[in-house]
């Protein structure tokens, strides 16, 4: 049997061990990588309308 991970769910958790070991040597790389691949999956649309609410929530 196959076991499959997504490269969301990898570049997720490799961005949040880097970030927890303060090791900053490829950190952008990795953040932009698991951006990339999260915008290419279902919960982009709902990324955007959080981010939507969240701005809009904000006063001036």
């Amino acid at each position: 049997m196959a076991v499959t991970i997504s490269l969301v769910l990898l570049f997720g958790l490799f961005l949040a061990l880097i970030l927890r070991t303060n090791r900053s040597y490829g950190t952008a790389l990795v953040a932009a990588l698991f951006g990339f691949y999260v915008a290419s999956t279902g919960a982009a649309t709902t990324i955007n309308s959080l981010m939507t609410a969240i701005v809009h929530a904000l006063p001036n």
